[in-house]
């Protein structure tokens, strides 16, 4: 691996890395942007269901890399300053890759691969992406087999979901089934119970036991999930006090997978 320099932010060898900030807006036709040390070390790993395309590091952090770097990955460096440029922001981790999204995966193809205590994690209508990368990371914390996410929800690839979920958008496999109630449909079908979590619920969370083939189903923040979806699934809610009656969705998220993945 030869190192390429990048001397002036207008290089046009470097052209997908600039102004990444108002680019994310748009999309990158099936390219994504990483950032960071932890991130980028997941997008090299084995456990990415990604392929790099290249990286672009400020020159002090390479040597930190040079081990992970396969041979025929292009590789650009950069002293600090014309990176911030490049970026349109100052990048003090000094740290970017380019990657490939994953093929597309089916639900089917998600749901046949997995185990008879499997628990997926779901979610309708998550539009804000530091929320949609806090799902992710949980479900790789608590070893959920995979991610649902209805047509409503917003782009996991964006690069602050990546960068919030600390990789674990890189490395959990995700599927995409239509609307909320069509997911609900294909999960029922699998064999899956779907736990909707919802303030209004009369049965608590903490009442559930961990075992056989559960979804949980979080909607987003202020509406909540639809009714029709509700009604479809067993709806649970997490008691509170002090007049609260929700959590941020990747929290209620976290506490319904520890409680339905933790040993009994």
């Amino acid at each position: 691996m030869v190192p390429i320099e990048i001397q002036n932010p207008d290089d046009p060898r470097i052209a997908a890395y600039r102004n990444i900030r108002e680019r994310d807006l748009t999309g990158r036709q099936g390219l994504f942007v990483a950032e960071g040390e932890v991130v980028l070390r997941t997008l090299l790993s084995p456990a990415s269901l990604c392929r790099p395309v290249s990286l672009l590091l400020a020159k002090k952090r390479l040597a930190r890399f040079e081990a992970l770097i396969p041979e025929d990955l292009p590789v650009f460096v950069a002293e600090q300053e014309v990176l911030d440029a490049i970026a349109g922001f100052h990048l003090h981790r000094g740290l970017l890759a380019l990657g490939h999204k994953p093929m597309a995966s089916s639900i089917d193809d998600l749901l046949s691969n997995v185990g008879a205590d499997a628990v997926i994690l779901a979610a309708s209508g998550i539009g804000n992406h530091d929320n949609m990368g806090g799902l992710f990371r949980n479900a790789a914390a608590f070893g959920a087999a995979g991610v649902l996410l209805d047509s409503l929800c917003c782009d996991p690839f964006y690069r602050k979901s990546i960068r919030v979920s600390v990789g674990a958008v890189l490395r959990v496999p995700h599927a995409v089934p239509g609307t909320g109630e069509e997911m609900v449909t294909r999960l029922e079908t699998a064999g899956f119970e779907v736990v909707a979590l919802t303030p209004g619920a009369a049965e608590h969370l903490s009442d559930l036991q961990p075992g056989g083939r559960r979804a949980i189903l979080v909607g987003s923040e202020g509406p909540g999930l639809p009714a029709p979806v509700i009604r479809r699934c067993r709806a649970v809610g997490i008691p509170m006090s002090g007049g609260f009656d929700s959590l941020n969705v990747s929290v209620t998220a976290a506490i319904a997978l520890h409680q339905l993945t933790r040993s009994a």
